[in-house]
């Protein structure tokens, strides 16, 4: 039932949203889509997400999505880094996400008395930069403008530690202006925050210790992170699309219905029918790697949480007039895929979720490409980290030398964030290799859309007797 409800509540979102805020539009094939953020987005999987599904789904729309994020940002340090970070990419979309680390933390253990000043300044403080940051981009006509609020901080999960009480209440300030700013400066708008909150409510009435963030109550993990890109992909207006669905009859060989696929030379045997497949889209990879650190979730098991399955990654095959309780093999490029009686696939199956299926095959392959870019990307997000949170105050920022590297590696011994980014900054530091990643990850999104581009196949199902 608790699912049941979540499911319903997320399906419905769209109707409770003000009509008065502006929806992001769909990315144009070109664009060049700017996340900008804190940690959360850092860990870039979000954005990997929603990047996979456009790959996949709409492979003749080539985009380039940047991770624009550095760990414990907030609006003030997203603005400082405006011209030398997020604009310098040439962005013709960027979205803009800050609140977690604005609203504050250790001031609500310190302050207990103050909270309501406390509050007040976090506000305060992150709107005057907010307005900065508005300024600058508005001054960029040519550029899309979204504000995505931030993923909840899960004040009321039971996991053995205190939170910042009153944390939630400042977030939910900084989320009032961010959504009454988009509508006046004709800005989009994505809200995580209200949604993510629900799912949590809703999990803990049954699980006081159910969380789709994490254990540091900050942080989504791998199953957080894919609800976030479905509820973004959601506002987009992408949802229901099919990968394709595709019906039919195999008494009179007639195709019924074929939505984003093309069907050929239906030919019908003695024992079931053949045709020719050439969907436009691919299935959705998922990935059962926990990938957050310290965080065990899983992509898929958000999967439980959201219809994302019903909304964004439906691949249906119905073939009508077979044997009610006969048994057939699915076949495609001369491989069995699957056994199903006559009765299923008269009702209908989801190519979707069979993951040996030459289709699927292709989406892990450009998933795994993605991994690869994302890989380079997370060292150049580690070494923007150390040149805007350590080298920018010293003057040494975006310069390189042997001294500098020393300060670096030394800070690095008493200093844990410094310590986790140096591989990255290392590996980073000099420009010409900073180039060559560049040109890497390049290379990379040609390749994912090469293999991303449709492949025709050949379906059979025939009786199986056996």
């Amino acid at each position: 039932m608790k699912i049941k409800l979540i499911i319903i509540f997320l399906c419905l979102m769209p109707s409770l949203v003000s009509f008065a805020q502006k929806k992001p539009e769909p990315f144009a094939d070109g664009d060049r889509v700017v996340f900008a953020g804190n940690s959360i987005t850092e860990a870039g999987f979000y954005e990997t997400y929603i990047w996979l599904y456009y790959i996949t789904h709409f492979p003749e729309r080539k985009i380039t999505v940047y991770n624009g994020g550095i760990g414990g940002d907030v609006a003030r340090q997203i603005y400082l880094r405006m011209d030398s970070d997020l604009l310098a990419v040439k962005p013709t979309v960027l979205s803009v996400s800050f609140g977690m680390n604005d609203s504050r933390y250790f001031e609500y253990w310190m302050q207990k008395d103050r909270t309501d000043s406390v509050r007040k300044s976090a506000i305060d403080t992150s709107y005057k930069w907010f307005e900065k940051i508005r300024d600058k981009v508005n001054a960029y006509p040519g550029i899309k403008k979204i504000v995505m609020s931030s993923s909840p901080y899960d004040e009321t999960v039971k996991n053995g530690k205190d939170p910042f009480w009153g944390k939630f209440k400042t977030m939910e300030g900084i989320v009032a202006f961010q959504k009454e700013a988009a509508v006046q400066n004709n800005w989009s708008y994505v809200d995580l925050f209200y949604p993510m909150t629900y799912i949590n409510t809703k999990g803990q009435e049954t699980d006081t210790a159910f969380t789709i963030t994490g254990p540091d109550r900050i942080h989504p993990g791998n199953a957080g992170h894919f609800v976030m890109a479905y509820l973004f992909l959601k506002s987009q207006g992408l949802a229901n699309k099919p990968v394709s669905n595709i019906v039919i009859n195999a008494g009179n060989k007639k195709v019924v219905r074929a939505d984003n696929a093309t069907i050929r030379e239906v030919n019908k045997t003695a024992s079931g029918i053949s045709f020719r497949y050439l969907a436009r889209s691919l299935p959705f990879p998922m990935d059962s790697s926990a990938r957050v650190w310290e965080n065990p979730q899983k992509q898929y098991e958000a999967l439980k949480l959201i219809p994302f399955v019903k909304e964004f990654d439906e691949e249906m095959l119905t073939v009508q007039g077979l044997h009610a309780t006969g048994n057939y093999v699915l076949k495609i490029d001369g491989s069995t895929i699957k056994n199903f009686t006559g009765a299923e696939l008269n009702e209908g199956i989801n190519l979707a979720l069979l993951s040996n299926t030459p289709q699927y095959r292709q989406a892990v392959q450009i998933a795994a490409l993605q991994w690869q870019h994302k890989e380079l990307e997370d060292k150049m997000r580690g070494f923007y980290w150390v040149s805007y949170n350590y080298l920018l105050d010293k003057g040494w920022f975006f310069r390189d030398s042997p001294a500098i590297t020393d300060s670096v590696m030394a800070k690095a011994k008493t200093d844990w964030a410094i310590a986790s980014k140096k591989d990255q900054y290392l590996a980073m530091k000099d420009r010409q290799d900073r180039v060559a990643a560049m040109q890497q990850m390049n290379v990379i999104t040609d390749k994912m859309y090469a293999l991303a581009q449709p492949v025709e196949h050949t379906v059979t199902i025939q009786k199986n007797d056996q």
